[in-house]
């Protein structure tokens, strides 16, 4: 089983990295024979920030990443990202929850690929 770890640094909007990011990481879990683990940091963890509003027709990081975690994607926020930018724990999407470096350093060993948005 091939195991992809997805760091993403970068804000929701404004720019289409983590939008790029999560375009790729959905398809990866599609696939058999694919584990894939995204985790948020810096401005990228407003991309688990529930309830996102975005104009019709444009895309939704927030159900991109339901999406992921509805293939057994894991998705984790960094805590202390979440604590600077005032986002708590209840205010995660469903499928994201709060993180450390630990956690991300335990599945940087774990992955065998580790791609960085």
């Amino acid at each position: 089983m091939a195991k992809t770890l997805f760091v993403l640094n970068d804000a929701p909007y404004g720019n289409e990295r983590s939008y790029n990011a999560l375009r790729l990481a959905g398809a990866l879990s599609r696939r058999e024979g694919e584990q894939v683990r995204i985790f948020l940091m810096g401005d990228g963890a407003a991309c688990a920030k529930a309830n996102q509003k975005v104009p019709q027709g444009y895309y939704n990081v927030e159900l991109m990443l339901r999406s992921a975690a509805k293939r057994s994607a894991e998705i984790a926020v960094c805590g202390t990202c979440m604590d600077a930018r005032g986002i708590a724990e209840t205010e995660l999407t469903e499928g994201a929850r709060r993180g450390s470096l630990e956690q991300l350093t335990d599945w940087a060993v774990w992955a065998e690929k580790v791609i960085v948005f």
